[in-house]
């Protein structure tokens, strides 16, 4: 018994170290050669930089914005919002009693700052992973009325820059990077086009 023991565990010893050497680093230092040769920006997180070139977000994770100058991104139920340590969703159903008490301040937020009719829905919920960086069109000309009025620029302007950055894929619906939307709304104040907030 003795024996079989020792000449079963000699090969059990060997394709563990084997394995851990094929898959916990042959591998991944094989997927990280490919992911960088490949797709560098996508590996390396999908920064986007500034106009001065240092790092101000990523084009995959979804940031607050509060001024009322910019878009203002969906709400986030990941940690005290936006927080990539505690990506979730609030797991809230349409029926729970919570999501209409959550829903409800930001609905009446939506309403001062001017919107009339049906809201939509990614301006008041939460998304899945809590970190979403896109918004629906609709969403983001929702809010154009605002951000025209506080940076002094002409809705038509805003409407088409939502239009310039809206995104269309085959699988799934068109959507609007916020990032994207409002470092296009910062270059235009560059650019020289009037942009000063309308006191």
């Amino acid at each position: 018994m003795g024996k079989d023991f020792s000449s079963a565990l000699r090969p059990a010893i060997v394709m563990t170290i084997l394995f851990a050497a094929l898959l916990g680093l042959a591998y991944p230092l094989a997927m990280t050669g490919i992911g960088q040769a490949i797709f560098p920006r996508q590996a390396n997180g999908s920064l986007v930089r500034g106009a001065d070139g240092t790092v101000i977000g990523s084009a995959v994770v979804g940031q607050a914005f509060t001024a009322d100058r910019y878009f203002q991104t969906r709400p986030s139920a990941a940690g005290k919002g936006y927080d990539g340590l505690a990506s979730s969703g609030s797991n809230l159903g349409p029926t729970a009693q919570a999501l209409v008490d959550r829903v409800t301040p930001d609905v009446a937020k939506r309403r001062a700052e001017g919107m009339a009719g049906p809201i939509p829905g990614d301006l008041v919920t939460a998304s899945g992973s809590g970190l979403d960086p896109d918004l629906s069109p609709a969403a983001a000309l929702a809010q154009a009325p605002r951000v025209a009025r506080v940076r002094g620029i002409t809705l038509d302007r805003v409407h088409a820059l939502v239009r310039e950055r809206t995104e269309r894929s085959i699988l799934g619906d068109p959507h609007v990077n916020v990032l994207a939307l409002n470092q296009a709304l910062d270059a235009q104040a560059r650019d020289g086009r009037p942009a000063a907030p309308v006191r």
